[in-house]
This record gives structure tokens, C-alpha cells and sequence, in this order.
């Protein structure tokens, strides 16, 4: 295999020819770049001939499912990606079209060990990116992503034979019976279904109507030029159009879904935007009294509630915090056997009984559904102002590059670390812990937290922050931990801020 260029010319005879990877796109547990700035097609070529060498290397079964997300390139890279694995003697198995979820699905449901999805996920088009992994449901964390960038970047593609390519049909429809079942609801629910043009608008309203939900169509007609706003939950652009159209229809609630449909976000009655992380408090209270001594993992940007929260104390819950980053929580709740994970993001890990231990924002969106069957007598509104209130920010994330990021992080944690061990206060209460599993979670006395970690998937810091008392305090902390920031030159504007 030829090493790949770190940069080349587009428009040249070389770039159709050589393989160009740039080597900051292999990321903690993603594969994603800018294309065709940061990879070429030759370039998606050699990722593919790597990860088919990787699985040889380590023994796996030469067979693996391939699918790609609805954007008017994914087509093109995930072709030059099984080009890649059909050189390295892969037996390719191709879903088409698909959600992130429903590739993972594919692994069971071809009793297949490896999967490749060609997804930028949530980030705006002129992105791309594959999530690739080899022991299910799990996806490549830390070490398998450092061992196949020395693979590709070094050029130690091996070749083999048996190299095979067969289109596989069907997947949808068997990945919507996995997750509905024979389930149909007993009480009227009206619910706007938002998709942002993506991927999700071909599976979310035919899993709504399958389960006897009423749809309030939101932007549902796939377009991959996303006309109205990148389909991403966890953005405010499209929590608040959810809003407003909930307001405008006097919907029972909003369910959104980002690029891939890995994950969930919600919008109350009312038009509340619910974090991921209350809303992960919600259905772990359903949860934890159907299987009462669970264990529940939260990311380290997700609410103090699943340790404080009083109904979930009294039904004997066991809350978890560790690192963000999928592929770090599916493999936490599958280690430590959690019945599921809970990221701020809204990626939701659901283990069995419930699902398969993938992050699946159609199985949220079911699970929801079915929470709310449950509850009959209870809107979406009632649930949330059942939780103890706090004030938390959206996730916020100013500018830091790729190549700096980590060491700007260690700096800041360096700082904040200095902070309690010099008994300071932050918004006027003592520091009782920094959590550092994950950049730095500064707990305060009262139970308030402010926290920096670095994203694992685009160049940038990332801060969220609670309080249990008020949003005046909420602000003093961000305050305050944004002056740490702020010590770093290199850090940049915020995509968003309160």
C-alpha cells in the first residue's frame, strides 16, 4: 500500500491518483474529515484497505457491513471505501442507505462482527467520516483508532484475496420490527417528528405511524442540502424550531434527530427544550421502577441528578459518571452491565432487556413513546417539572484546533486543579472535588459543577455548567470558569453561550 500525502493539490493529476489523508481526522473513537479538503476518494481507498488489514491482523471473521448516511457524497466514499476492504480480501456486505443505528443492527441481524458506516454524523455538510467496529455493539475507542491510523498513515495496508461484494436488502424494514415489535399505543399521542432533512426523514415517521402515534411533520422530506438547519439536537437553531412548532400545533411533544439517528433530542407540551440529560433522568425513573438496582452511566457533561435525584435513590439506582464519547459509554454500560447509558449529547445506550447497547435515537424515540403509554395521565411537562429543578447550560463549545486542543486542556485542568487545591471559591462556594476522568468536572460545595473537557470530533473546547439553586448562579459560574479559559490566547469564539 502506498503511504499517504498529508496534503494534496485538488485539481492535479495526483489528486485523482494519490492517496491524501490528513492525519488530525483520526480521532479519539470517529474517523471524520473535511472532504475533499482534508481526504480524497484514493485517500477513503487506503481507510478502507487499513480497517480490512486491521481486522486480519487481529483475527477477525473477513466479513463486514457497510451502509452510508443520505448526504450527495456518502455514496461516492463509501464505494472508494469497499474498494479498500474487497483489496484487503473483505467480504462486503452493503446495507445502502442507512442510519448509524441500523448498521449496527446489521451486525446482528447478519450475524456479521464488523461494520462500517460512512457518516459525518451531526456536523454540517462538507463533512464525512466513518464509525467502524469489530465486537458488538461496541465501536472503536482510543486503541483501535491509534492502531489503524499507524496502519494507514505508515501505508501497511496489506492486501489478500477473497475479496467479495454483495448488496444486501431488507435491512430497513427488519431494523423497524426490532424496534417496534408488536407494540401499539393505548393513548392518543400527537408528536412533531423533526428530521432536518436528514437521513432520519425515511425511518422516524414510518416508526411513529407503526406504533399508532400521530405525526406532525417537521422538515421530514429528505434533502441533503438541509434547507432549513443542519440536523443536530443538541443545537439551539433546531430545539427551538421544535418549539415553535409544538406551540404552533398544540403537539403532546417534539422528538428530533440528528444527521445519522444516533441520537434524540425533546421538546415538552409546552414548548420546554429538555437537555438530554433530564431527559435521560426521566426515563431512568421509568426505568429503574420496571428494574428496580439498576445501574445507570452518565457522560461527565450530564446533570448531578442521577446521583441526587430522590425517586431514583428510593428505587435503589447506581449512577456511574465517565468519560464523553460514544464509543466510551456503549463500552462502560457493556463492562460494568448498566442498563443504560445516558450522554448529554443525547446519545442513549439501552442494554438488554430493553435494547442492544448501541446508541439508537429510534429506540429513545420508541422508549419515550412506550414511558408515556405508561404514564397516561401524565404530559411530557409533568415530567419534567417533576425532577428537582436546576439551571444548566446548553453545550458549549469555543474554538480551539485540533493540533492544540489536548495541550491547551492540560493547562486549564493544570489551573482549576490549582484552584481547589488553594482552597478558592468558585461563585462563592468551596471547590469539594475536580473530577479529571474527562478534562476537569469542578463540583462545588452546594452540588453546582462547571466543566471543560476537549471535543472528541471537531476542533473545539467544550463547557457545560449547573446549578441547583439559580440561573444567576449558573452565570457566575460560567463566569468564572470562562475566565480560566480565557488564560489560553489560543482559545476562540463560542458557537453558542449564554
Amino acid at each position: 500500500m502506498k503511504k499517504p500525502l498529508s496534503t494534496v493539490t485538488p485539481n492535479t493529476w495526483e489528486f485523482l491518483r494519490d492517496p491524501m489523508i490528513t492525519p488530525t481526522g483520526f480521532r479519539e473513537y470517529d474517523a471524520r474529515w473535511k472532504y475533499p479538503d482534508e481526504i480524497n476518494l484514493p485517500g477513503i481507498t487506503a481507510l478502507g484497505l487499513g480497517l480490512g488489514t486491521q481486522m486480519r491482523k487481529r483475527g477477525i471473521e473477513p466479513v463486514i457491513a457497510v451502509a452510508n448516511d443520505y448526504r450527495d457524497y456518502s455514496l461516492s466514499i463509501k464505494n472508494a471505501l469497499i474498494v479498500g476492504l474487497m483489496q484487503a480480501g473483505i467480504q462486503v456486505k452493503d446495507i445502502g442507505p442507512a442510519l448509524s443505528p441500523m448498521a449496527y443492527f446489521a451486525q446482528f441481524h447478519l450475524d456479521v462482527p464488523a461494520v462500517a458506516m460512512v457518516t459525518a454524523s451531526h456536523n454540517p455538510n462538507g463533512w464525512t467520516g466513518v464509525k467502524m467496529g469489530f465486537e458488538r455493539p461496541l465501536t472503536h475507542g482510543p486503541d483501535e483508532m491509534s492502531e489503524l491510523r499507524e496502519i494507514v498513515l505508515n501505508g501497511e495496508g496489506v492486501a489478500a484475496e477473497g475479496g467479495s461484494y454483495e448488496f444486501i436488502d431488507g435491512v430497513m424494514d427488519a431494523y423497524i420490527d426490532d424496534l417496534v415489535g408488536d407494540f401499539k399505543m393505548s393513548r392518543k399521542l400527537r408528536v412533531v417528528c423533526a428530521t432536518g432533512n436528514g437521513t432520519a426523514s425515511a425511518f422516524a415517521p414510518k416508526v411513529f405511524e407503526r406504533m399508532g402515534v400521530e405525526v406532525v411533520e417537521s422538515h421530514n422530506r429528505l434533502d441533503y442540502t438541509f434547507p432549513h438547519y443542519n440536523p443536530n439536537p443538541e443545537a439551539m437553531e433546531m430545539l427551538h424550531d421544535m418549539a415553535d412548532t409544538v406551540r404552533e400545533t398544540s403537539a403532546d411533544f417534539a422528538l428530533g434527530f440528528d444527521g445519522d439517528g444516533d441520537r434524540c433530542g425533546v421538546v415538552d407540551d409546552e414548548g420546554e427544550e429538555i437537555f438530554a440529560d433530564k431527559v435521560g433522568v426521566i426515563m431512568a425513573r421509568d426505568l429503574s421502577k420496571l428494574y428496580p438496582n439498576s445501574t445507570f452511566v452518565a457522560d461527565v457533561k450530564s446533570t448531578g441528578l442521577f446521583a441526587s435525584d430522590p425517586e431514583l435513590i428510593k428505587n435503589g439506582v447506581t449512577a456511574d459518571y465517565w468519560k464523553t464519547g460514544h464509543s466510551y459509554m456503549k463500552r462502560r454500560v457493556k463492562e460494568i452491565g448498566a442498563l443504560a447509558g445516558f450522554e448529554k449529547s443525547g446519545h442513549y445506550f439501552l442494554a438488554e432487556p430493553v435494547g442492544r447497547g448501541y446508541d439508537c435515537g429510534m429506540r429513545v424515540a420508541v422508549e419515550i413513546c412506550k414511558l408515556m403509554d405508561r404514564n397516561p395521565d401524565k404530559k411530557m411537562s409533568d415530567l419534567r417539572k417533576a425532577l428537582p429543578q436546576t439551571w444548566s447550560t446548553p453545550t458549549m463549545s469555543p474554538y480551539c484546533a485540533d493540533t492544540e486542543k489536548y495541550e491547551v486542556l492540560d493547562r486549564i485542568v493544570e489551573k482549576l486543579v490549582a484552584k481547589e487545591a488553594a482552597g478558592e471559591k468558585i461563585a462563592g462556594h468551596g471547590i469539594k472535588q475536580v473530577v479529571t476522568v474527562n478534562g476537569a468536572r469542578v463540583i462545588l460545595e452546594n452540588g453546582a459543577w462547571g466543566l471543560v473537557r476537549a471535543s472528541s470530533n471537531t476542533p473545539n473546547l467544550v463547557v457545560v455548567c449547573e446549578s441547583p439553586e439559580s440561573d444567576a448562579e449558573l452565570r457566575q459560574i460560567f463566569k468564572e470558569i470562562d475566565e480560566v479559559i480565557r488564560t489560553e490566547p489560543s482559545v476562540g469564539d463560542y458557537d453558542q453561550t449564554i
